[in-house]
């Protein structure tokens, strides 16, 4: 686990082939750490399966207006199949979504199981001052700072290093973000992705 900036001399941490799990409240930087990992090449675009963009695909940007829960279901069993199709493949899957609930991970974790694929945990953990200003930089009407606060909250009581490590996780570490100091082009320097 990280805490905040690394010398420059410390190697990257090594995240192996298997199944990426992004763990944070919305506004916490994973879509740009994401980016940025494909930017650099650490990782191709389509190891990337993210529910944001799923949604964007099947229901539009911003998703018709449709019963919440129906639309929830068919785009997470579409970011399902694809993470199944990359772990078959014996390629890596990096589940882009808040992730934030022992409930979002079991299901992740049951296919990793499936194809004993190593779960690498990643949290992206901001007090609250960044994430609303984070927010509010994004301009998404799809999230309120209400939805903001409340995913932060379930991630601090919900998303411990500890409890991911219980649930199965391989490996856990923290990315760094504002509260460090650290950009997502920083940030992503310190992975490497095998």
């Amino acid at each position: 686990m990280t805490d905040g900036p690394a010398p420059a001399d410390v190697r990257a941490i090594r995240v192996p082939v298997g199944l990426v799990v992004l763990v944070g409240p919305p506004a916490s930087g994973k879509t740009s750490f994401v980016q940025e990992l494909i930017a650099r090449r650490q990782i191709d675009a389509e190891a990337v399966v993210s529910s944001d963009e799923i949604r964007a695909e099947l229901f539009g940007d911003p998703p018709a207006e449709a019963d919440r829960d129906a639309v929830d279901a068919r785009v997470f069993e579409e970011r399902d199949r694809r993470i199944v199709a990359r772990l078959a493949a014996g390629r890596s899957a990096v589940a882009e979504s808040t992730n934030v609930t022992p409930q979002a991970r079991v299901r992740l974790l049951a296919i990793a199981r499936r194809f004993n694929a190593p779960v690498t945990m990643l949290r992206f953990t901001s007090d609250i001052t960044d994430l609303l200003q984070q927010h509010s930089e994004r301009r998404r009407p799809d999230v309120t700072a209400a939805d903001v606060r409340a995913y932060a909250a379930v991630a601090m009581r919900e998303a411990s290093a500890d409890q991911l490590r219980s649930e199965g996780a391989a490996a856990v570490h923290d990315v760094p973000g504002r509260r460090q100091g650290v950009t997502p082009a920083e940030a992503a320097k310190r992975f490497s992705f095998c």
